[in-house]
């Protein structure tokens, strides 16, 4: 009786534990405001839809060029504006390019506006003012009231399909619009095409074609009211086409049920009684209407919206689960919402039958996976991916299958640089699919065929054609006269070159780890001892002669300058501090690096840099130099590493609006503190190890999908007490400044016994 009564204790206990109601430590609206670039609408853990408000319609162009106003809008959301313009189903989140923002809906009472106007004279249009006194973000739920209508919004998702639901007021004008000419870096001519059919007086569907950073994107929709709408009309944007073919002869302007231009926008009118709730479903497919129609079916067959919402933050909390930390109130906000942000992208790309179309426009099936889109890898193989690999291995199991069916279906033969919606957009450098294929089969994640993925990283990393890849085989770098970004790139490939070879050994391919161990010292070819920087070589072997390594225009790097590429050898840092002159002076150069003063001059023109995200010279608002930080335990100095995490840790990262130093780039921001608060990092994914930092929590508990927990505890923590005296795992003594991913996977605890004083002497 005694072992049942435990038992049934126990299990109440973890019950009680499961059911913790993480998400109200989630605030969406972090990193909304300045630089972070997230949105604060509706979404569930890796959702194809993401369903959220507008708050300007900023032209990507101005007079034919670009328009630098636009990047405030990478996320559709800007804190800082007083009007709403809309809400749209898809979104990235802390990007610092962007594209999408499909399908914008606006419910409107009164005369019918079909644009959406201006923000300094917000009745021109459908757009409404709001105040974020009236506005509530959650994770899984957004709520606003939009002043001009007297209209409550609220949203909120499953992972195919958002679900809307406005609060009239008495009217016998009430509007739906559903503009298909808005987008998130919007020009004349995106669309490429849209259609609209309406098929009965609830239910309407079609898909949009557009032209951005995806070139060839098409997104079907299936919409469906809660009420039959009393009348609908449209409006097409290019009247002036050339031609127009014989569909004139009807006035598609009013009730008509089947519309297809470049561009057009719909509205649907109703009779409302006071405080009438009517209620949208809008599904996506990348495949079909009928596909949009039924992923509504399968995922929303009812009008009950407190039970999607209820069930999305069951979604979220499941999610969050997967570590219980403990630490203050602000601290738990940061790092809740830092795990709600790191679970948001990579996004599901195709449907509840398993459809999704490939980057070949055919349709295919995923057999035995689920399909993912959204990979910004030059950010997210740092620390996101890594991230995966321990608290969401079977996801990312399904990310690097994701990346070699882009590869199979891509008709360059490259693995992924930068995708989404069956298109690479190619943005920024290096072939960092390699890193995160060859960390997730190192660490025992990948369960499909290696022998592939090593061929696959192969084949990418020798397209001579692509970024200066045949400069850098023949010269072992990439001159600055063939590539503005020659250094950057060189490092880059040399550190994913390392990646490959880690994998060959994983394989025991010997003859490919040596030729890649080989490339990936190419580091060294950009190294110039004189100065102690990374800097660009002519094609003649001459180092440039203009050089400033506080630059970050014309010196041969992307989103950064020599200072913080220059301990871009993630690698080998042992062979990096011997080469900057040992151990005393590499650390010296890190000190440097951040106590500097970086004059305004230098950062003024990078458009997603500002003062905050700058800590001396070292750059946390931009990814490159995310894991010089932890560089200090290579220098024989860890108890700096410590105090520099724990200094970006409170600089770079609050419960506010304005919380993000940088943009969060599909999560990997939020990766990076959800490890540092933790107490350690990987520096060079593909290792099985881990670099040790100071933890920020009190204690965090990360429950494994192994069944096992491996519990991290820090003794006497606080404010002032960043340093690290002492580590146990599982009891003994930890020797070195480094964790075995096999100490965590086998589960166990890991004690840092904290002061306020550094040990200089482990």
């Amino acid at each position: 009786m005694k072992k049942l009564l435990a038992v049934g204790l126990l299990s109440i206990f973890l019950n009680a534990t499961a059911q913790q109601n993480l998400v109200k430590y989630v605030k969406p609206l972090i990193g909304t405001e300045k630089m972070g670039h997230t949105y604060p609408g509706a979404t569930v853990p890796f959702g194809a839809v993401q369903l959220s408000p507008e708050t300007d319609t900023v032209s990507y162009a101005l007079n034919g060029r670009y328009n630098g106003e636009v990047y405030k809008y990478c996320a559709g959301y800007k804190y800082e504006d007083k009007t709403i313009t809309g809400f749209s189903h898809t979104h990235f989140s802390g990007t610092g390019h962007s594209d999408l923002g499909d399908f914008l809906m606006m419910p409107t009472v009164g005369k019918l506006k079909l644009n959406p106007g201006t923000a300094n004279q917000p009745g021109s249009g459908y757009r409404s003012s709001f105040s974020h006194a009236n506005e509530t973000a959650e994770a899984g739920y957004y709520k606003v009231k939009l002043d001009d209508y007297n209209i409550t919004a609220e949203l909120t998702a499953t992972n195919r399909v958002g679900m809307h639901q406005y609060t009239f007021p008495q009217s016998n004008q009430s509007h739906i619009v559903l503009d298909l000419t808005a987008g998130i870096y919007n020009y004349e001519g995106k669309n490429t095409w849209t259609y609209v059919r309406v098929v009965n007086d609830t239910l309407i569907t079609g898909y949009r074609q557009t032209n951005g950073w995806a070139r060839t994107r098409t997104v079907y929709f299936a919409m469906s009211f809660s009420k039959p709408f009393k009348s609908y009309g449209s409006k097409y944007e290019n009247q002036n086409a050339i031609y127009r073919g014989f569909w004139r002869k009807f006035d598609q302007t009013k009730n008509f049920p089947e519309l297809a231009a470049r561009d057009i926008k719909m509205y649907f009118d109703f009779d409302t009684k006071a405080n009438e709730k009517v209620k949208v479903k809008f599904a996506l497919s990348p495949v079909s209407q009928a596909n949009a129609l039924e992923n509504m079916r399968v995922e929303i067959a009812h009008w009950d919206f407190d039970a999607v919402k209820k069930q999305a933050q069951n979604d979220w909390n499941k999610e969050l689960s997967k570590i219980v930390v403990e630490t203050d109130q602000d601290n738990m906000v940061n790092f809740y919402t830092a795990l709600y942000h790191s679970f948001i992208n990579p996004t599901t790309y195709m449907d509840s039958n398993g459809e999704y179309k490939g980057l070949d426009q055919d349709v295919h099936k995923a057999n035995g996976f689920t399909n993912y889109t959204t990979f910004s890898l030059w950010d997210t193989y740092r620390a996101l991916h890594p991230f995966f690999n321990i608290v969401q291995p079977s996801r990312n199991n399904d990310m690097v299958k994701s990346m070699l069916a882009h590869f199979d279906q891509n008709s360059l033969k490259m693995l992924p640089i930068w995708s989404h919606y069956a298109n690479d957009n190619w943005c920024m450098s290096g072939y960092h699919s390699v890193s995160v294929i060859a960390d997730a089969i190192v660490k025992g994640v990948f369960n499909g065929d290696a022998e592939k993925a090593l061929q696959a990283c192969i084949v990418t990393s020798n397209k001579r054609n692509y970024e200066g890849i045949g400069y850098y085989i023949d010269k072992g770098y990439i001159p600055a006269e063939r590539s503005g970004i020659s250094v950057s790139n060189t490092l880059e490939y040399a550190y994913d070159d390392w990646a490959i070879a880690q994998l060959a050994k994983k394989l025991g391919k010997a003859d490919i780890y040596n030729e890649y161990l080989k490339r990936s010292q190419n580091w060294r070819n950009n190294f110039d001892k004189q100065s102690g920087f990374m800097r660009p070589k002519s094609e003649n072997g001459n180092w440039v002669a203009k050089f400033d390594p506080m630059s970050t225009h014309g010196q041969g790097f992307i989103e950064g300058n020599s200072w913080n590429y220059s301990f871009f050898v993630p690698h080998d840092p042992s062979a990096l501090a011997e080469a900057m002159g040992g151990k005393s002076k590499f650390a010296k150069k890190l000190d440097t690096l951040f106590t500097m003063h970086l004059p305004d001059e230098f950062f003024a023109d990078t458009e997603d840099i500002t003062r905050e995200g700058i800590i001396g010279g070292y750059v946390h608002g931009n990814e490159p130099a995310h894991h010089v930080p932890y560089l200090y335990n290579w220098a024989g100095q860890p108890w700096k590493t410590q105090a520099q995490v724990r200094r970006i840790l409170s600089m770079q990262y609050k419960p506010t609006p304005d919380g993000l130093g940088g943009n969060d780039d599909c999560g990997q921001m939020s990766a990076w503190y959800m490890f540092s608060a933790m107490g350690f990092y990987p520096v060079a994914p593909g290792s099985d190890e881990y670099a040790i930092g100071s933890p920020l929590v009190n204690k965090a508990s990360i429950n494994l999908e192994n069944g096992k927990t491996f519990v991290v505890e820090a003794v006497g923590q606080g404010p002032k007490n960043v340093y690290v005296k002492k580590i146990t795992l599982n009891g003994k003594d930890l020797n070195g400044y480094s964790l075995k991913h096999s100490d965590i996977l086998n589960g166990g605890k890991l004690v840092f016994f904290m002061s306020g004083k550094p040990n200089k002497n482990i």
